[in-house]
């Protein structure tokens, strides 16, 4: 199959493009007509199939759990068509995310979300994510893990801060892989093509091969390769600055269709060894890389699915990553020992020229001249302006875990152990100018750079933790946990400017001549310790074998840490306080399983982060939340053919302070009257990112079809509108998300140990975003992150 389209079509601004369409009725109408005579076929009640979950760090059923938790397992993430983050997050009805592109995606859960920027030098996340034993949360952004051979996807909402600690503040979600098996050999594999609406085709190929080697051993490999493609488009266009430079700028060279394509190749590595009948060492290496052209955004002014760049918007994340689990017994207690690696290596090029435009605009409406006046090179003649930065973020994070737990059968049980994790984040911004910048300007050393950030963050966390159960009564269980933490955070380097332009930054305030990762000198060098702990108690009475109600109150953190810019006084820890009323439950004899939470949180002195002066980002802690909220999940299997399933969230997060972004000398919000309105935000503004409310629903019949076993299955996912700034005029700056519903079908047919789909995802076509942006707060450029148009694809798959 092609990747690339060739030539740029004529359309009008803002409608669809002159590209037929698929034709979805025709499907949907064979769909349909071929259920009533699938009904017809003989029907077999059949109870629901158990789900086992490690959300308290031990082995348990889904329904014994007191907590809210919502899984997968490989069969549902087969049957939904998994592939990626984004392809699970939408079925999570308590979670939503804002995403720049693959591996750049920030998750928040149950509203607890302020609507950062996401900066390097910004908070920690929100929500923990786990591959295996493993932490994989940095700031840019979770690993973005192309989702096959997976054993299960956990979703645990509320805080886990006694359990899983720092960056579980609101949630965690954990991906859990097949290990290897050494009671038998076995192996499969996909390969699958699609098309895109107005955009390109893709292929994805994926498989492994579980190896016995003797009773006791097992290695397991894993691989796959896959092709997204683009379906924005480049379009020429032209840019004038103003006087007196006046460049004109042209993107001659690189208009192109359909530049925003992904490709994803990686593996994964497991060796397991049963030492005994006791003891069991599992090591595994996983890593991927994932290259990524073009910008995955449309600006609003150029058209449905455009954009105008004068620069190449590229990205390469690459990680691997190494983990070692060591299972056992002592005596009757179960041992877990774990450590990791993660080395992830993350560059890219990024247009900056809305910036560069806009900023020169501000200043010609003020002064008379554009910004650009002071861009030359060292002839005196004026350059082209426009900017553009070039990035490359190295995080090495390493963490070691050793816990202790009881018999899950004991009266008294407990898990109790110890945490440790140091990440290291290597950080390099580069932004450069399009000409040849006269050397009175560019950074010392840096060619064309207008300002540089090169900087070391170190963020560590230590921790002991318990939690221990004890049943009062047979169907009665009183849970008390607590984590103690030790958290540091240190940021050393350099930002900012030339001191020829600019006084307050960079190599004027430089206080260390050192040279620093090939920076001229060391402008920052600042560090921040915390204590604190986060308690848990709970109690669940277990109505009957079916039933199950449970009240918990927790608390979850996030690490404080420094202000690079040095009149700031360093952000410490934000707590979530969660009170929680949920069930557990399964009726019509085990044909039908109902679970879901009602909860209160309470988030106070929350870590805000916002562009300040220069386009630094300070963070703050200001403000308060409540969120009030219900989240509820469900699976009916009335027959052995027909499976129905979904979730909903109806969440209400506002603030209860009046907020303001200015501070006083103290660094405290001012109050009301003294705050600028654009600053401002009153009590009662409803938290941003998250939808008020948010349902899917999934319904899948079998039948055989001239005896072979086949399939229909159709989704829908619907999102109400969203607000993505906390601010009402950031809000108004970048626009609302609008509410959407999003529809996918698929179906297929068994044939002995192969299998054929056809599936059909976003069948409607329905536009929708899922973040938006402006590049500074002068820009009037709205820019929309939009969810991928109307596919159209094929799988074919064996198991062996």
């Amino acid at each position: 199959m092609s990747h690339r389209r060739t030539g740029t079509p004529t359309r009008t601004r803002g409608a669809h493009r002159n590209k037929p369409v698929f034709r979805v009725l025709p499907l949907a109408s064979a769909i349909i007509a071929a259920i009533p005579a699938a009904f017809a076929q003989a029907q077999e009640t059949v109870g629901l199939e158990e789900i086992i979950v490690t959300a308290q760090k031990r082995t348990e059923s889904l329904q014994d759990v007191p907590v809210s938790v919502l899984a997968f397992d490989t069969q549902k993430l087969e049957e939904l068509g998994v592939q990626d983050m984004d392809d699970y997050l939408k079925f999570l009805p308590s979670v939503s995310y804002q995403t720049f592109g693959p591996g750049f995606a920030g998750v928040y859960m149950r509203g607890v979300a302020s609507g950062e920027n996401r900066n390097h030098s910004g908070p920690l996340p929100s929500v923990g994510m786990y591959l295996d034993e493993q932490p994989i949360t940095t700031i840019q952004g979770p690993l973005d893990i192309h989702m096959f051979d997976i054993q299960r996807v956990e979703a645990l909402a509320g805080p886990q801060g006694t359990l899983f600690g720092a960056s579980s503040q609101s949630g965690t979600i954990r991906i859990i892989t097949n290990k290897p098996d050494p009671t038998g050999f076995s192996t499969a594999y996909n390969v699958s093509g699609n098309t895109v609406e107005y955009g390109g085709e893709g292929y994805a190929a994926e498989g492994y091969v579980n190896i016995p080697v003797s009773d006791n051993i097992a290695i397991r490999l894993v691989g796959w390769s896959r092709y997204d493609a683009g379906y924005i488009d480049n379009e020429p266009g032209t840019r004038q600055y103003f006087p007196p430079n006046s460049f004109l700028v042209n993107n001659a060279n690189r208009a192109q269709d359909d530049v925003n394509d992904v490709e994803t190749y990686g593996g994964r590595g497991a060796l397991k060894i049963d030492l005994n009948d006791r003891w069991t060492v599992t090591g595994t290496v996983m890593g991927q890389v994932q290259d990524t052209d073009g910008t995955f955004s449309e600006d609003e002014t150029k058209g449905n699915l455009n954009v105008v760049h004068f620069f190449g918007d590229t990205a390469e994340d690459s990680w691997v990553q190494g983990a070692l689990t060591i299972e056992g017994k002592i005596s009757n207690l179960d041992l877990v020992y774990s450590v990791s690696y993660l080395d992830r290596d993350n560059t890219g090029e990024t247009d900056y020229s809305d910036y560069t435009y806009f900023y020169d605009v501000y200043y010609y409406d003020l002064y008379g001249s554009g910004l650009s006046l002071y861009l030359y090179d060292d002839a005196g003649n004026f350059i082209n302006p426009t900017q553009f930065f070039q990035s490359r973020d190295v995080y090495n994070k390493h963490s070691q875990e050793l816990r202790l737990s009881s018999p899950s059968d004991w009266r008294f049980r407990f898990v109790t152990g110890l945490f440790f994790q140091r990440q290291f984040h290597s950080i390099e911004q580069r932004y450069r100018i399009g000409g040849d910048l006269t050397t009175f300007y560019e950074i010392t050393g840096w060619p064309d750079t207008i300002w540089l950030t090169e900087q070391d963050r170190i963020d560590r966390d230590y921790a002991i933790f318990g939690e221990f159960s004890y049943d009062l009564q047979d169907n009665l269980t009183l849970t008390a946990g607590l984590r103690v933490f030790k958290a540091k955070n240190s940021l050393k380097g350099f930002f900012g400017f030339n001191p020829n332009y600019s006084s307050r930054t960079g190599e004027a305030i430089c206080f260390d001549q050192t040279d620093f990762d090939g920076a001229p000198c060391i402008d920052l060098d600042k560090a921040v310790k915390e204590y604190g702990s986060t308690p848990k108690i709970s109690l669940s009475w277990k109505i009957d074998d079916d039933r199950m109600i449970y009240g918990t109150i927790s608390r979850g953190y996030r690490p404080g840490g420094i202000n690079r810019r040095g009149t700031f006084p360093p952000y410490v820890s934000d707590f979530l306080t969660n009170f929680e009323l949920g069930w557990k439950s399964e009726w019509r004899d085990n044909t039908l399983r109902f679970n879901g939470a009602f909860f209160y949180e309470r988030w106070e002195d929350f870590q805000f982060s916002f562009l300040g002066e220069n386009g630094l980002t300070n963070i703050t802690n200001a403000g308060a939340a409540d969120v009030f909220g219900v989240e509820a999940d469900f699976l009916w299997v009335p027959t052995d053919q027909l499976t129905v399933g979904g979730g909903f969230s109806l969440i209400d997060a506002d603030l209860t302070e009046d907020f303001c972004l200015s501070l006083d000398a103290e660094g405290e919000p001012l109050p009301e009257a003294l705050c600028a309105p654009a600053d401002f935000a009153p009590s009662g503004t409803r938290l941003p990112v998250t939808a008020s409310f948010k349902t899917n629903a999934t319904a899948r019949y079998e039948f055989n079809a001239y005896t072979l076993p086949s399939f229909v299955q159709g989704s829908v996912v619907y999102n109400s509108s969203i607000r993505p700034e906390m601010l009402p005029s950031d809000t108004a700056l970048v626009g609302k998300q609008d509410a959407y519903v999003t529809v996918d079908f698929s179906a297929g047919v068994e044939y002995g140990n192969a299998s054929l789909e056809v599936f059909l995802n976003n069948a409607f076509d329905e536009r929708y975003d899922v973040n938006r942006f402006v590049q500074c707060n002068v820009c009037t450029a709205q820019n929309a992150v939009v969810g991928q148009p109307r596919t159209l694809g094929i799988k074919f798959g064996q198991k062996f």
